[in-house]
């Protein structure tokens, strides 16, 4: 959760979820909507579990979604991170509908380059090649511009998506963003790249073999926080304002240019509307990856896990796991263990994990599920998305 020192702030009430069943014990819902899952459980690819801290309701949100965009090898995932009186709210909101913002304009990327392709707008009329020549050329260059055009595409795409979806927050009316926000860490595996895009301090790290065949950990992302000199720059220019709390000298946080508040702990969240004139942005850091044959697992997390938890020793409880389904699980469990054994009198954190495997194995998504089946998925969530937007 990223802590907020504002004061005044009322404790948010719980939401209800769907359910299809209950485990035992205190474990949440284990909730799967065909290819989406954002709660407890595990589907071909992935594993995801969250838990409630002591801090009142869980502000943590997850995602996966398999066969993303209708595309058989395409996975997106997602971890957000609320804080505020109404966190939970914008984290969820947030889980549900920059998915979708993402998904509608790479459509539109793709229609646009197709256009551009036609034969109506093609330069190849015009060559004076030969034919054979030019079936030649286009062979060799034909796989890596597709390669290098749809990366491009996509960062594009995923730009624009935070942007909107951050705009859409201000817009609305049902959850009051004002002074409460989220963190994002997304990523979407398609084939054998993935694209990471994040903001605030949830991160993501991969787990791979050196050439000496040992796990070792690699951090994909960088916590966007007012430790970074570039960030803290940022907000000062915009009249912001950097220090740690009295009560927390060595955690700089982000504050009004003459209000103590609201204390945010990073320096890009989703909503958190009071500080965007003052240096919180909604811009993703964006980066690519093409994987390997010694990448095994990306961890998607919030801090709960971070705070407490090294890279190396995330990288390790998920690898020594009984089973991939019960990666998450097993990694929050040693989360909250860590949280309880440091800060015996402090109040444990919300945690939320997504792990993806990047295995063929792992990865495969079943032939079984055809386009067909895809768009009418996609369709049901876009009606539950309206009605939201109705009701909201």
């Amino acid at each position: 959760m990223g802590l907020c020192q504002s004061r005044g702030c009322g404790s948010p009430s719980a939401s209800g979820s769907c359910r299809l069943r209950r485990s035992s014990g205190s474990e949440e819902t284990v909730g799967r909507i065909s290819g989406r899952l954002f709660l407890n459980g595990a589907t071909d690819c992935a594993s995801l579990f969250t838990q409630q801290g002591k801090k009142g309701v869980n502000q943590d949100a997850m995602i996966v979604w398999e066969n993303f965009g209708s595309r058989n090898d395409t996975v997106f995932c997602g971890v957000f991170d609320g804080h505020g009186p109404l966190g939970h709210m914008v984290a969820k909101r947030v889980r549900d509908v920059l998915p979708l913002k993402l998904t509608e304009d790479w459509k539109c990327g793709e229609s646009r380059e197709f256009s551009k392709s036609s034969p109506g707008n093609s330069a190849s009329e015009h060559s004076t090649a030969s034919p054979k020549e030019e079936i030649r050329d286009s062979t060799k260059f034909e796989e890596k511009d597709e390669h290098s055009q749809n990366l491009k595409m996509l960062k594009k795409s995923l730009l624009k998506a935070f942007g909107n979806m951050d705009k859409e927050l201000k817009e609305q009316h049902g959850i009051n963003c004002f002074c409460s926000g989220s963190t994002a860490v997304t990523l979407i595996k398609q084939g054998q790249e993935l694209v990471i895009g994040h903001i605030g301090d949830s991160r993501a790290v991969l787990g791979t073999r050196d050439q000496n065949d040992s796990l070792t950990a690699v951090q994909l992302t960088v916590d966007l926080k007012p430790s970074l000199p570039s960030e803290a720059e940022r907000i000062r220019q915009c009249n912001g304002r950097v220090f740690g709390h009295t009560t927390e000298p060595d955690v700089l946080r982000v504050w009004l240019p003459t209000n103590n508040s609201p204390g945010l702990a990073m320096t890009r969240a989703f909503g958190d509307f009071c500080l965007k004139d003052f240096g919180l942005i909604s811009v993703p850091e964006i980066s690519c990856r093409r994987i390997t044959d010694r990448d095994e697992f990306v961890v998607l997390a919030s801090d709960g896990i971070w705070d407490v938890l090294s890279n190396k020793e995330v990288v390790d409880i998920v690898a020594s796991a009984p089973s991939r389904s019960s990666a998450a699980k097993c990694l929050v469990q040693s989360a909250v263990k860590a949280w309880r054994q440091k800060y015996p009198t402090g109040r444990t954190d919300d945690c939320a994990v997504v792990c993806l495997f990047l295995d063929a194995e792992a990865s495969s998504i079943s032939s079984s599920r055809t386009r067909s089946s895809n768009a009418a998925i996609a369709g049901c969530f876009e009606q539950e998305f309206t009605s939201s937007r109705s009701s909201g």
